[in-house]
């Protein structure tokens, strides 16, 4: 059978695959975000782009969307698969341990953001009604863009996704609020919601009890099949039933799809749902984008750009003003709470949602939603560009805590029991790590600032310092520290710091990290108390691990990598012609006294 090149469906297929492989990857080489490409493609190939000169040029056709709300479903359809592997990275206790974020911190910011707004419409002339709709609509921010460019583990993850789930759960009772409130409500609104909420929480209830049952047998099945497409299919089923499960009982569809992740993601099957569905949510999640793209009237942002950017920035404004102070006055970090406020500034996919009931409800008009509409496009648009300019500030405002440091440095030299540690790079964060799962209270000390702000946020003691300047080592107060370690990858100067501080303290214990016994070697000779050559350590490793797998006991196979490894230290000394290490602190006190 001849294929019909002319058909939509193909022609529409070419753009969106056109987009994603050849369009996109150019973006990404220049750095831009792929989130800015799909929706300038959007604006390119829609009706107000290359849209608009089909009829003079009909070979125009094959690159552009001839009709968008054709695509529509499947830009809904990757909203809900980013909902669902959002779901597959949680768990029921971590989702728990959140309650209070989600339905404090979360609800707070919904609303307060929603008051704002809505007050300043109102001082503009905006009817009650028609403000408080607008308020609630755009309060609303981006699960489909925010979460995947910052997770869900970092600080600024956590609150951002506690915000946006409590937005998610928050959407259907928007929606049923703006009927009972429109104009031509007919007094069941209230009555309505009630009925919705209580059959969507029988259902949410259904879908959790039974899923923990059904759902291991079905993806057990599946598996023992050992094919990807039948385990590929399973997994999208059960998306799309939980999906269609909340959408028939009144709540959103993507509140079905973060339960079925909830739930796989209690199986022992999660790790391979994730990888199979990956690539259909970034290819959905793309057209979801592109249809953003194509929603943007060209000729109206030209004739009405001072208005729409005024809007913009109220907008932004409001809802990073309003977000940052909440989480200041729940306990967040100056950095952090800027960066989330900033974040989350911009209106939402699920704003579009609430400004077509609202306009649906007569609560606004038509030329009224279509003005926000565009706003919110552009402020999707705008969102990687919001985090960029978030994350800086955020960097600025934790290197520009100079208080902090110094209580980070005059406490260091009250206790007088703290740990230095030079270096917060891959090995310097996990030697912190063990010292402070044994209670051992440090100071860390890097150079690279974008390191020290992200760290920081997480509530590393760290500061900013470049310890090639005496002044930096001087400020650190060594004289009252309990160790030294050097953990940064730069032998020349590990071994400069060692002679240095070595000059100034002759007790002070300096662990360091080496690169292979050679360099151990100096630093030996420059004072080390201890050097850690790297290649030693990792064939220590290799061997013990090859032993106990061999089946040797645990027991010897320690005894034995512990003696080697004395045995290459006192090796390492005497080439460096010394027959002990420098004495430690304590030692020279037993000997003064």
């Amino acid at each position: 059978m001849a294929m019909d090149v002319d058909h939509a469906g193909l022609s529409d297929a070419l753009v969106i695959l056109g987009a994603a492989g050849l369009v996109i990857p150019t973006f990404a080489r220049f750095r831009i975000s792929p989130v800015i490409g799909f929706i300038l493609v959007g604006l390119a190939v829609g009706p107000s782009g290359l849209g608009a000169m089909v009829e003079r040029y009909p070979w125009l056709y094959h690159f552009t969307i001839s009709d968008p709300g054709s695509i529509a479903p499947f830009a809904e359809l990757g909203i809900v698969l980013l909902l669902f592997s959002i779901g597959l990275e949680l768990s029921f206790k971590r989702l728990w341990s959140m309650r209070k974020l989600v339905f404090g911190v979360g609800a707070m910011e919904l609303i307060g953001s929603a008051l704002l707004i809505a007050l300043a419409m109102s001082f503009l002339g905006t009817a009650p009604a028609a403000a408080i709709g607008l308020g609630l609509a755009l309060a609303l921010s981006s699960t489909a863009l925010v979460l995947p460019m910052v997770g869900t583990q970092s600080p600024v993850g956590r609150a951002a996704f506690s915000m946006l789930l409590f937005e998610d759960l928050a959407l259907v009772p928007i929606i049923f609020l703006l009927g009972a409130i429109a104009p031509n409500a007919s007094g069941d609104g209230i009555e309505r919601l009630v009925e919705t909420l209580l059959f969507g929480g029988i259902t949410v209830v259904t879908m959790l009890v039974a899923g923990r049952f059904v759902l291991p047998h079905i993806f057990a099945q599946a598996a023992r099949t050992k094919s990807p497409d039948v385990f590929l299919a399973a997994s999208l089923l059960v998306v799309i039933v939980s999906s269609m499960m909340t959408a028939l009982a009144g709540l959103s569809p993507i509140v079905g799809a973060l339960l079925a992740g909830l739930l796989i993601a209690e199986t022992d099957y999660h790790g391979e749902v994730e990888v199979m569905t990956e690539p259909f949510k970034g290819l959905a999640l793309g057209v979801f984008l592109l249809t953003v793209g194509m929603s943007l009237d060209i000729d109206v942002i030209v004739k009405a750009w001072p208005s729409l950017l005024a809007a913009v920035l109220g907008v932004v404004v409001a809802k990073t003003l309003v977000t940052a102070l909440l989480l200041r006055f729940y306990g967040a970090r100056r950095g952090v709470a800027a960066e989330v406020g900033v974040l989350m500034s911009s209106p939402s996919e699920t704003t579009l949602i609430v400004l077509t009931a609202a306009s649906a409800a007569q609560i606004i008009s038509i030329q009224t939603a279509a003005f926000w509409q565009i706003v919110t496009a552009i402020g999707l648009t705008l969102t990687p560009l919001l985090a960029r300019v978030g994350h800086n500030i955020a960097r600025r405002i934790e290197l520009a805590s100079g208080q902090q440091e110094e209580e980070l440095l005059g406490g260091a030299a009250e206790e007088g029991n703290r740990t230095i540690v030079i270096g917060f790079g891959r090995v310097g964060r996990m030697v912190c790590d063990l010292l402070a799962s044994h209670n051992q209270s440090y100071i860390a000390v890097e150079s690279n600032p974008d390191v020290v702000a992200e760290n920081r946020r997480e509530g590393y003691p760290l500061i900013f310092g470049d310890v090639t300047r005496p002044e930096m080592l001087d400020r650190l107060k060594l004289g009252g520290a309990s160790a030294l370690i050097l953990t940064m990858d730069d032998p020349v100067l590990s071994i400069k710091i060692t002679k240095r501080v070595r000059s100034w303290i002759t007790g002070l214990p300096i662990i360091v990290r080496a690169r292979d016994a050679d360099h151990a070697a100096e630093l030996y000779r420059a004072g080390a108390t201890a050097a850690v050559p790297e290649t030693l350590e990792s064939s220590l490793q290799l061997a013990e691990t090859a032993l106990v797998e061999l089946g040797v006991a645990m027991g010897p196979v320690i005894a034995s990598v512990h003696q080697k490894r004395e045995d290459l230290r006192q090796s390492i000394k005497d080439s460096a012609g010394l027959s002990v290490a420098p004495k430690l602190r304590h030692l020279r006190a037993d000997e003064a006294g």
